[in-house]
């Protein structure tokens, strides 16, 4: 190669170097990505909705208790630590999934808890510490306010699968009537499982209906489904529970029990009570005939307590 001038020698260089510094500069490296978190999903949520819940229940709770999951409840009980559980797996379990395939759409709106208290005296004297409130009935309540189901567990678990359906119905069918709303929590009171659907049987209501009955103090069933809460929990109560169970019973054995939900909820704008809807359901033009037959086949039965 021949010599270069010494002049263009100095030219060249800064040529090359300045080439040189193109071609060799690397590019910063983007700056690194900060590790990205999945988004929270409804199921994370709802978990940690349920975390918090007990994480409170444990210090709400008096100390023995033992606290049991079983969405969309959570069970309290003073029992021993095996006999909550398996209330829970059984009887609450069972509940929710055949309640939700015949009837119930939606779960109950919030976290609701089943406060299951061993006798008499737990329920009485825990049912005052922690709601503030003496109980009216020997059995047990659904508290909408408290989200809360408080039951004496002792009286057997039909009180529990009664609670159970109101604390669906309030998230199911708003307004829903006390007639239709007591009658369904009481026919599941004494039940069974009849291939993955809930069949009501003859309880321990059936004879006082049945003493009612001959006493011609049966109310008509246009006055029946015509009581506020006011009235059906009034005077006569036992005779208005056992009316309604058993005209529900009648309505189930006849395969129009469900039928009768659909309707009462498309209708209830229109026929608030239900009685109309009731009527159209049965297929009875002359109520007060059917109230007749309906009272004869009730004479019919019989239980074996």
């Amino acid at each position: 190669m021949p010599d270069m001038p010494r002049s263009a020698a100095p030219i060249a260089l800064a040529a090359l170097l300045a080439m040189c510094s193109v071609a060799c500069r690397k590019e910063p490296s983007p700056p690194a990505p900060h590790a990205r978190t999945a988004p929270a999903t409804a199921a994370d949520n709802a978990a940690k909705d349920y975390e918090r819940h007990v994480a409170a229940l444990r210090k709400r709770a008096p100390e023995g208790f033992t606290i049991v999951v079983q969405k969309p409840f959570v069970v309290i009980g003073d029992e021993q630590q095996a006999t909550v559980h398996r209330r829970a797996s059984g009887v609450v379990k069972w509940s929710v999934e055949v309640l939700e395939a015949e009837y119930f759409d939606k779960p109950p709106a919030n976290i609701t808890d089943i406060w299951l208290f061993r006798d008499a005296r737990s329920y009485q004297s825990n049912a005052l510490a922690l709601f503030g409130k003496k109980p009216t009935t020997p059995y047990g309540w659904y508290s909408d306010t408290d989200d809360a189901l408080i039951m004496n567990i002792a009286t057997g678990g039909g009180t529990l699968v009664h609670e159970v359906v109101h604390a669906y119905m309030r998230s199911n069918y708003p307004g829903c009537p006390v007639w239709f709303n007591e009658g369904l929590g009481s026919l599941y009171e004494q039940s069974e499982d009849a291939g993955g659907r809930p069949r009501g049987l003859l309880n321990w209501r059936l004879p006082g209906l049945q003493r009612a009955i001959e006493r011609d103090s049966v109310p008509t069933f246009h006055e029946l489904t015509a009581m506020d809460d006011a009235a059906f929990y009034g005077e006569g109560s036992g005779v208005h529970y056992a009316q309604a169970r058993y005209l529900l019973y009648y309505l189930q054995e006849r395969g129009l029990l469900r039928g009768l939900w659909k309707e009462l909820r498309a209708s209830q704008t229109s026929d608030p009570s239900g009685f109309a809807t009731l009527q159209r359901v049965l297929a009875e033009e002359d109520m007060s005939a059917f109230q007749g037959r309906w009272q004869a086949w009730v004479m019919e039965l019989r239980w074996e307590g």
